[in-house]
């Protein structure tokens, strides 16, 4: 399948100037645009380039969200719409995996 590239900058190009960032908290499961990546990078699906991503930790208001296919972090504009919360329990057990992963 070949990545429509042109498609995805175009859609940048509008998040980066248009969409201003939106206010979340860590737990929140939120869809974001993550673009058309390179090789086995998750890419985002769909018109939006969408994928779910949930919120690991809050650093601050510019570069502020891990993504836990990929452990990145991107910026709050990317963050198109709040899907729900991750129940504390199950939040305290993928933390507690990541850590282990990064050990």
């Amino acid at each position: 399948m070949k990545k429509d590239f042109q498609k995805w900058h175009s859609q940048k190009r509008h998040i980066e100037n248009e969409r201003p960032r939106v206010f979340f908290k860590e737990r929140e499961i939120w869809f974001c645009h993550l673009g058309e990546n390179v090789g086995f990078e998750q890419d985002g699906r769909g018109d939006e380039f969408l994928r779910p991503i949930v919120v690991l930790k809050k650093f601050n208001n510019e570069k502020s969200v891990a993504i836990l296919s990929q452990i990145r972090l991107v910026d709050a504009k990317r963050l198109k719409y709040k899907m729900g919360d991750m129940k504390v329990e199950y939040f305290k057990v993928l933390k507690n995996k990541i850590r282990q992963f990064l050990a």
